[in-house]
Formats: structure tokens, sequence, C-alpha cells
């Protein structure tokens, strides 16, 4: 069996659209008919939620709250946070800065729930995750697969 998806930011934020893009609907649909599991993660959710509610993106809000009840949803517990920091910490030894050192960082925090359910970030954004996590971009994932 394949190891879940994890959605980044950008993956879920497509799937939230008013209009959501056909692609990531087409790759969405295409993991789930294969019995793989596509799950959105706490920090992914507060990352794009913060932006919408800003925007007043109302119906986006409600697509992601109606997205979080089809999709397992991954809550964050006292052991991510621990892997995260545990996780910028060793990033930051090895010379690889993921955000401003004051910063929270959803990158390690998204990397830590990923890896506490065994999964794999879909994202748009390789640059820090793939450091961090096992890591692909979406849009290639599905031609890897086939």
């Amino acid at each position: 069996m394949s190891k879940p998806w994890v959605l980044d930011t950008g993956p879920l934020g497509r799937l939230t659209h008013p209009s959501p893009n056909a692609e990531i609907v087409g790759w969405l649909e295409g993991q789930l008919a294969r019995g793989v599991s596509v799950m959105i993660p706490e920090i992914a959710d507060y990352e794009l939620r913060r932006n919408l509610l800003i925007e007043g993106l109302t119906r986006s809000i409600a697509r992601l709250d109606k997205l979080k009840t089809v999709l397992p949803y991954v809550p964050l517990t006292t052991d991510m946070m621990l892997q995260a920091a545990e996780l910028w910490a060793k990033a930051r030894q090895r010379g690889h800065v993921t955000a401003d050192r004051q910063a929270l960082d959803g990158d390690v925090i998204l990397a830590a729930q990923a890896a506490a359910v065994g999964g794999r970030v879909a994202t748009e954004n390789l640059g820090h995750l793939a450091r961090l996590v096992e890591a692909h971009d979406w849009r290639i994932a599905e031609a890897e697969e086939e």
C-alpha cells in the first residue's frame, strides 16, 4: 500500500478555491480511487485559513471545512511539535535555514506531521520540505506512480 499524502498549503488552497483547479481535483480523485489516503494536516489548515479569513474568502473557507469532513484530518500533538523542534534545530545545524529564526516555521511542523503518520508531503514547494521529509511536487507525483 502506498504511503499517505499529507497536503501542503499550496495544493490545499487549490482544492478549496471556489473554482478548484481541474488538475488538482483529478490528482486527488486518482489518489483516492487507488486507495491512497490524502490527509489535511492542521498546520496547512491554519496557514491557509488565516489567509482566507483576512481576505474574507468565505466560499473558500466553507470548501475547506467541507473538505475536512471528507479527508482525514491530522491534528497537531505535543510529540509532533517536539519532532518539529528537532527538525528545525538539525536543519539549522546543517546550514539549512527554512524560515526566520523567530518564525514559527510551518514547514518543519508540516514535516513532523507527515512523519508522524508515515506519510509524504504533496507540495508545490520542494525546496525546504524535501530536506526535512519525503516530499513530492503533486503535479509530477501522479506521473511517477503510473
